[in-house]
């Protein structure tokens, strides 16, 4: 009990005077204002039209029309680590991500686990009366807790959210996401096919979210975080949304950033003097290499548009098209929720903070990509196989990014993006509203803030000090600082004095208008930290850090270098790490589960993450099913694991054994039986891969042969992929093939489920041994049961 009890108890409770106070709920107080988060992804300085960009988001300029934008806001320049710090308000590195939480390394600034002692703001909201809902992505657990037999401890269940509906990763297919409902794995509610699209599903469920509790308690405030994929990587969006965009880009990316910029010194977004850097403003691979002669990235290079050819220029002027129909179909959505808050008497009364995690990516490289696996596996893109794929962008088939030309471009004035501690990675969308209760409307705001500043500035406006202790856990102390002063004096001096970066080896701090910072390219392998070179900018006039003055100010500079050592200490910043992206997501992590030689699978049970499930990258394994099948006609998927864009599956089909390995979307190997399926019980119905080269490293070669128990009746070479089938989503299945099909070759109808016979189960054996000794080992555990 939070309260002491204050009535009176006798032996007969005719004697005795009941308390209820410490018995009941939290009440938040009355006319207490409701809280409404919205967290985009990937959505850069300038490309929605109310800050200067291309991309018309009518329904975000709703909201700054009624409140503030923010032009001197920052992030960390990487999802997880802003999110942690959008929800705790404490430093990424405090909170144990200093990267996503798939790249954690086992040290205290990147477990990817935001530990007890930083609670975030729904703990806080939950425990004094708001209701508290999440939908969208979360992407602070784990990877080993992103499974069902993992605890619940990190995931948004266990941080304060009575409700949520999403995922739990860094990414999702918007047509065939990996969706959680509180607790539990579900399949989508219908089909692409059917107009299924995750950003309209997931404002569906906020809706219902607010709309279920209203109808019981109406005067209860709620927090709702409304962090939808978009718009992250695969840009996905219907055809109707892309077209709207037709011929808009066809100019270029360079031309985009000049009409950008002018946009944005009349609107006052960014001051008169600002200057546009150039397309490769840290070098290429031609121009630059790092110590040891390791070379420059090859990811961060940026083409110029008059260097591309025509086919070129038509490819990637229709990747940004699919990129701007996807934030304006998110645009929509928002207005849904706007619209019915509206509706139901709710929106006046409602705080919205408005916000992207990070600057727009670079991760589809110069060239783009149309299936992001690839990278993953260690495979550049090609214009060609991208043009190739040039009608189909944004659709189910594709898994696509845009260019960097287009992430400078809705970066503007600034350089780099996403992953860089340049103002291209961090200075980010804020529009912060409250028509209750923020005078000002339709103004800008130039005070240095940064995503830990926006817990402290939730609570001041709802008048709520932080707690000291958080289910036992004595609370550490805020990093950020409350943003209300700024509300009502445009001109006030910023409350932020300094604030250092840290990320994927890049590395800044800025300090009362000076920023120091390195040209170190990320995920570049190049490591001598200490022999970086620091560059030196005036931001307070120099927003796209341009003119770079180190040797003019060697005194600041050093100071400044100093101070970021000394804020990198007291946050628990290091170790750093700028490893390739491939070595990062190779790194052993643990397991919920050792590695074992045999792991068995059952059907009708929930889909099986990647990063849990048996690991068959670069190794002999062998995939038996023991089924029973009465007569012939059995078909559908006994086993699957992974999607369009890089996978394999065993199943039946036309009364014959059918085995496909999808190499990263490039290659559909298929073998198939040459007689037909045996009837029978406890049928052993088998695919065998005997690995006998690799071409080039870690692309393991060999034979795949099929087998009906002893009998082998198929065989032919294929290659296996050397990283993931998916960076996220899409996992192992035994009878069916859930989300996007591995092959179109399946017969029947989503999810191709097993049909004319029994899946008792499924093993994959990684052990090495020959086939025919698992076979006689199967049989003797089939008698015995």
């Amino acid at each position: 009990m939070s309260q002491t009890f204050k009535g009176t108890i006798n032996v007969d409770i005719r004697d005795s005077e009941p308390d209820w106070a410490p018995f009941e709920p939290p009440k938040a107080p009355a006319e207490a204002p409701n809280v409404v988060y919205i967290v985009l992804d990937d959505v850069g300085f300038s490309a929605m039209s109310c800050y200067g960009g291309p991309i018309e988001t009518p329904n975000i300029d709703r909201l700054a029309g009624d409140g503030l934008r923010y032009t001197q806001w920052h992030t960390t320049a990487l999802c997880s680590p802003s999110r942690s710090c959008l929800l705790t308000g404490r430093n990424h590195t405090r909170n144990s991500m200093a990267c996503i939480t798939e790249a954690a390394i086992g040290f205290p600034n990147a477990s990817g686990t935001i530990p007890p002692e930083n609670g975030m703001l729904p703990e806080i909201l939950g425990e004094l009366g708001w209701n508290t809902y999440m939908v969208g992505k979360w992407h602070l657990c784990p990877e080993m807790e992103m499974n069902l037999a993992s605890t619940r401890r990190n995931w948004p269940s266990g941080r304060g959210f009575e409700r949520w509906y999403g995922f739990l990763g860094a990414e999702t297919s918007q047509w065939h996401p990996d969706l959680v409902y509180d607790n539990h794995l579900v399949e989508q509610p219908k089909s692409p096919e059917q107009g299924y699209h995750l950003t309209e599903d997931l404002t569906d469920k906020a809706i219902e979210f607010i709309t279920d509790a209203k109808a019981v308690a109406p005067e209860k405030p709620f927090f709702l975080y409304y962090a939808p994929g978009a718009c992250h990587a695969p840009h996905h969006v219907a055809r109707e949304w892309s077209d709207r965009y037709k011929g808009k880009f066809d100019m270029g990316y360079e031309a985009i950033r000049e009409q950008t910029l002018a946009r944005q010194k009349d609107m006052g977004v960014v001051p008169q003097s600002t200057e546009l850097p150039p397309v490769n403003p840290i070098g290429t691979p031609e121009s630059r290499t790092g110590p040891d002669g390791i070379p420059f990235p090859a990811l961060d290079e940026t083409l110029p548009w008059d260097s591309l050819s025509d086919d070129g220029r038509r490819l990637f002027a229709r990747m940004a098209e699919v990129y701007a129909g996807f934030l304006s179909h998110t645009d929509h959505q928002i207005g849904r929720l706007l619209d019915f808050l509206e509706e139901t008497g709710q929106r006046e009364n409602t705080i919205f903070v408005a916000v992207s995690d990070n600057g727009a990516s670079g991760e589809g490289g110069p060239n783009g990509s149309v299936n992001e696996m690839k990278f993953t596996n260690g495979i550049p893109d090609d214009m060609a196989s991208n043009l190739a794929m040039l009608d189909e962008l944004g659709s189910p088939k594709t898994y696509n990014h845009y260019p960097n030309g287009w992430a400078m471009a809705f970066n503007t004035p600034f350089k780099m993006w996403k992953r860089y501690e340049f103002n291209g990675g961090t200075c980010d969308p804020c529009i912060v509203s409250w028509p209750a209760g923020i005078k000002a409307k339709g103004e800008l705001r130039k005070q240095y803030h940064h995503a830990i500043d926006i817990v402290p500035t939730v609570l001041d406006l709802l008048g709520v000090d932080p707690p000291e202790r958080i289910k036992g856990h004595v609370q550490s102390p805020f990093d950020g600082v409350s943003m209300r002063y700024s509300f009502d004096d445009p001109s006030a001096d910023s409350a932020r004095k300094t604030q250092f970066y840290s990320m994927l080896g890049s590395r800044g701090i800025w300090h009362e208008g000076w920023k120091a910072i390195t040209n170190h390219p990320t995920i570049s392998g190049w490591s001598h930290f200490n022999d970086d070179e620091w560059e030196l900018y005036h931001t307070d006039v120099d927003r796209s850090e341009l003119h770079n003055l180190a040797d003019q100010h060697p005194d600041k500079l050093r100071e400044l270098v100093n101070l970021w050592f000394a804020e990198a200490g007291s946050n628990g910043a290091f170790p750093l790490d700028d490893r390739s992206a491939l070595e990062i997501i190779v790194t052993p992590r643990p397991m919920l589960s050792q590695p074992r030689d045999r792991y068995v699978y059952y059907p009708d049970a929930a889909a099986v993450p990647e990063s849990q499930a048996v690991n068959v990258r670069n190794r002999s394994y062998t995939i038996g099913v023991q089924v029973d099948i009465p007569a012939p006609g059995a078909e559908g998927v006994l086993f699957a694991h992974g999607s369009r864009f890089g996978g394999h599956a065993l199943y039946i089909k036309d009364n014959r054994l059918h085995y496909v390995y999808n190499f990263v979307g490039m290659t559909k190997q298929r073998i198939v039986a040459t007689e037909d399926v045996p009837t029978g019980e406890n049928l052993l119905l088998s695919a065998s891969f005997d690995k006998d080269g690799e071409d080039p490293p870690q692309v393991s070669t060999g034979i795949l042969s099929l087998h009906y128990g002893k009998k082998k009746v198929a065989g032919g070479r294929i290659k296996t992929q050397p990283g993931k089938f998916m960076l996220a989503g899409e996992g192992m299945c035994v009878g069916r093939d859930s989300g996007e099909a591995i092959t179109d070759d399946y017969p029947g109808d989503s999810p191709w489920a097993f049909t004319g016979g029994t899946i008792k189960r499924a093993a994959v054996d990684v052990s090495g041994q020959p086939y025919i000794d698992l076979e006689r080992e199967a049989q003797a555990m089939m008698m015995r049961e």
